[in-house]
């Protein structure tokens, strides 16, 4: 699991760490990883020769920046550092000068010709963007033809949000220390931050067991997800209810209970009027007229994809919250969610909104959620006191209260953004809440299911249907089960 920490608790454990060793140990950890990353990317045996380029703020990033350089260059590499910051980390400067390297004061030549950017304008603590006279260097950066290479965080981006709040520069690859920070997992900033390697500089020990983010992988997925055994029935594996589709969307209904069956559900029961196409589709599904109190046992509840904005949308949700059972309320049914009765529930609840269906519900726009997609999803589940599953470029998962590391799903497509694929989630994260799982860990492994299937749907790259990611769902969930 890839685990995540705010900038105040990584500068805490790296204060307690330097505490008990020699002084500026820290950081030359981090610069003799930076170092070993940086020849890996420039390649064997074309370190020596190469041109790489140090922009150096004043923070410890940009000593690391230098003390890296320093390296490169007793390997034979042309290194030349441009002084972005009002003083620069004065022993990395004279271990760059020793060991060869240069300050320039043009910063456009050096990049035009460098192999390889190290970006160290701002630190961890860095807020708001680029600093103006940082812009044209950053700029010109990103138009080279170089790798750039981002120490610790892309300077621009906020670590502890994934905020973006000006112009930043986007890496190719960023290499962090000790742990990830929030903002690389979470977009806008995510984007920013290329591919991430994580360089180890003995901060585990001083870090909190909780962290603020983290991301599942396969094996954390597989020793979630249920097995059915030898004496297992269907009640046994959990039996899900659907409250989905209308006359107008009666393949919301479909959708959904196809990501149900395709989610391990024991068995899927129907409530509502597109019960001819759900049985077309599905023979399996046992369908009934409704009300869902009388369609028979459930261990869990689907609401919402496809019922419309009529009246009968609140009367569906009402009833739905009234079970004992837990309760997954998506689509449509969010439009008709009652904060008080979501959080008088003596059940969990678990909503799926997007950034759209996010916005209604705190009373925002769309683009401020998604600005800072890490406090909606937080604020969401403390105001409803539910689990929350934002969805979006980047899917994230919080808790009830808002307490909690929130999950942030690794997996997925840009051509997931397609009609359906969010039913298909819904029905896949309901059979899981049915199966037992507690709602953080039913919508998190549901997330990178689907994340996965639209993968595998996509194959090479290619425009995929919600059809094909739950047809895909199965493929997915042997790839976490039998990697």
């Amino acid at each position: 699991m890839r685990t995540a920490h705010h900038v105040e608790t990584v500068r805490a454990a790296e204060a307690e760490l330097m505490a008990r060793l020699p002084e500026g140990a820290l950081m030359q950890r981090a610069a003799a990883g930076l170092a070993a990353a940086c020849c890996s990317l420039l390649g064997k045996g074309r370190v020596y020769g190469s041109r790489v380029v140090l922009l150096v703020g004043s923070g410890d990033n940009g000593g690391d920046a230098l003390y890296a350089g320093a390296r490169l260059a007793r390997r034979g590499a042309g290194v030349t550092a441009v002084l972005l910051g009002a003083r620069a980390h004065g022993a990395g400067l004279a271990a760059l000068r020793a060991a060869g390297g240069r300050v320039t004061e043009d910063p456009y030549e050096a990049l035009a010709a460098a192999d390889l950017v190290l970006d160290g304008i701002t630190g961890i603590g860095g807020r708001g963007g680029l600093r103006p006279e940082a812009v044209p260097v950053a700029r010109a950066a990103r138009g080279s033809d170089a790798v750039v290479v981002a120490v610790d965080l892309p300077s621009g981006v906020d670590a502890d949000t994934g905020e973006v709040a000006g112009e930043a520069l986007r890496a190719d690859v960023t290499v962090t220390f000790g742990t990830y920070k929030p903002g690389l997992l979470v977009d806008p900033a995510r984007e920013y931050a290329g591919a991430l390697r994580l360089v180890d500089i003995g901060l585990a020990a001083t870090l909190p067991s909780v962290p603020a983010a983290e991301a599942l992988q396969h094996q954390d997925v597989a020793r979630l997800l249920p097995a059915p055994g030898a004496e297992s029935d269907k009640y046994r594996r959990g039996v899900l209810g659907v409250v989905a589709g209308s006359a107008r969307y009666p393949g919301a209904a479909v959708l959904a209970v196809a990501g149900a069956l395709r989610g391990g559900a024991g068995a899927v029961r129907y409530v509502g009027p597109a019960r001819e196409a759900v049985i077309a589709a599905h023979p399996e599904t046992l369908v009934h007229a409704g009300p869902p109190e009388k369609a028979g046992r459930v261990q869990a509840w689907v609401v919402g994809p496809g019922l419309g904005d009529g009246p009968g949308a609140e009367v569906a949700v009402a009833e739905v919250l009234a079970s004992e059972v837990p309760v997954l309320v998506d689509a449509d049914g969010l439009r008709a969610l009652d904060p008080d009765a979501v959080r008088e529930r003596s059940a969990p609840t678990l909503l799926t909104p997007h950034a759209g269906e996010a916005a209604a519900l705190l009373g925002t726009d769309r683009a401020d959620v998604e600005a800072r997609r890490l406090a909606a999803a937080r604020e969401l589940a403390d105001r409803y006191g539910a689990t929350v599953l934002l969805k979006g470029s980047t899917t994230l998962v919080a808790g009830p209260g808002g307490t909690g590391p929130v999950r942030v799903n690794p997996t997925g497509t840009p051509w997931l953004a397609t009609a359906g694929s969010g039913d298909i989630l819904s029905g896949l994260a309901g059979s899981l809440l049915a199966a037992g799982l507690h709602p953080v860990d039913a919508a998190s492994c549901a997330a990178y299911l689907h994340g996965l299937a639209a993968r595998r749907a996509a194959g090479k790259g290619g425009p995929i249907t919600a059809t094909e990611v739950a047809d895909a769902l199965s493929g997915a969930w042997q790839d976490v089960r039998e990697p």
